[in-house]
């Protein structure tokens, strides 16, 4: 059976990322683009960086700057009006997932038309989306060079989860120099989702071999190096390193899909608005424990990776000892313990449960469970 494996065409990594992507950019031939981003990088100075760079480059470009931590049909809507009001020919995203997420929004409906919504679920979009450049200041999401879009629909208060060839960026830009200011409290929830991402990816029915080695790679990365980029975020190594792990957990996850951590994740984020970082961390080693019953090969090989000593240890106990380790690097870094540490609610669990079996992330879990199941996942995270 054949595969498609999705990549940015071109990505650019370490120091001084930044600046190479700018000439880059000019090279492609855009003069106006719009920079999305959220508040913090404005206050940070970092959307008047970008700004000046393109402009010294001859690229004009205008400034969308309202996304939210869980962006939202609403900050899609007010970042496509200035692109058309502006006539911008590309979209350059600054900051983490949530950044990218809603850029990769805003250029799919800049082309295809009509609302965001239309485009949820698996290759919805008919047209390549507005040429998009992510600039990552995150090492958790791997949004920058991914397929998946996640959009929180405040209606239905659910995360709509688009996941379509046509949302991948032209070029991404991993740069440790622009992630030294990121809070240990936020270094550890990107990290922990970037562990999540290469976890579900490695126990997924659709990984293949390339997908694995990404995958292992980034878990060994991950176990290397987060614990000392939460201790000091200036700390360059440390910083480059998980920059690396997650953009190698978003080659695997990309290509190999994920599973029920993001599937019930998603609906915390969009039901009560919590970090998605925490949230699958917190998640993690309970859907584990769940898969093992029938990935408990694979998850041997996670603790394995994770550092564990499995030598000589059946499946199960080498699954088992996996797990322990997932929880182990959650406490080092001060993820909280449980989902009613975070204010979760069981009354709100049968629904949040109904919405994850639909939510595509899903579909490539290597068990699927019933609705009971996921209600009784929720119920141990407590």
């Amino acid at each position: 059976m054949s595969s498609t494996f999705y990549i940015p065409a071109v990505n650019i990594m370490g120091e001084g990322a930044l600046n190479d992507a700018i000439k880059q950019i000019k090279n492609l031939g855009f003069k106006q683009a719009l920079i999305v981003s959220d508040p913090g990088m404005t206050s940070l100075g970092m959307v008047a960086k970008v700004d000046s760079l393109l402009k010294e480059q001859g690229v004009n470009s205008l400034i969308y700057d309202g996304v939210q931590p869980n962006p939202t049909i609403d900050n899609v809507n007010a970042g496509l009006e200035v692109l058309h009001t502006h006539q911008c020919d590309c979209v350059i995203s600054l900051g983490g997932g949530s950044v990218h997420d809603c850029a990769k929004g805003i250029a799919l409906v800049a082309t295809n038309g009509g609302h965001i919504s239309d485009y949820e679920g698996v290759d919805v979009s008919n047209k390549p989306q507005r040429p998009l450049i992510c600039i990552n200041t995150t090492a958790g999401t791997a949004s920058e060079m991914t397929r998946f879009c996640i959009i929180t629909d405040q209606e239905r208060h659910i995360k709509m989860a688009i996941v379509d060839q046509n949302v991948t960026p032209i070029l991404s830009v991993n740069d440790p120099m622009l992630m030294t200011g990121m809070p240990a409290s936020l270094t550890a929830a990107t990290g922990m989702d970037a562990l999540t991402h290469a976890i579900e990816a490695y126990v997924s029915i659709a990984a293949d071999p390339i997908t694995d080695a990404c995958a292992i790679k980034a878990i060994e990365l991950i176990r290397d190096n987060l614990r000392e980029a939460v201790r000091d975020g200036a700390n360059m190594e440390a910083r480059e390193k998980m920059a690396y792990a997650q953009f190698l957990a978003g080659m695997a996850f990309n290509n190999a899909s994920l599973g029920y951590v993001h599937a019930m994740a998603h609906q915390l984020g969009g039901f009560y608005d919590f970090p998605h970082g925490v949230c699958n961390a917190v998640l993690l080693p309970h859907v584990q424990r769940y898969n093992s019953q029938v990935a408990a090969p694979r998850l041997k090989d996670i603790g394995k990776a994770l550092g564990a000593d499995v030598t000589g240890l059946n499946d199960q106990a080498g699954a088992n000892a996996a797990i322990v380790a997932i929880v182990q690097l959650s406490q080092d870094v001060n993820i909280p313990s449980g989902l009613s540490e975070l204010g979760a609610k069981e009354d709100d669990f049968s629904t949040l449960a109904s919405n994850a079996m639909k939510d595509a992330c899903g579909f490539t879990n290597p068990i699927q469970p019933t609705h009971e199941d996921v209600m009784g996942i929720f119920k141990a995270a407590m």
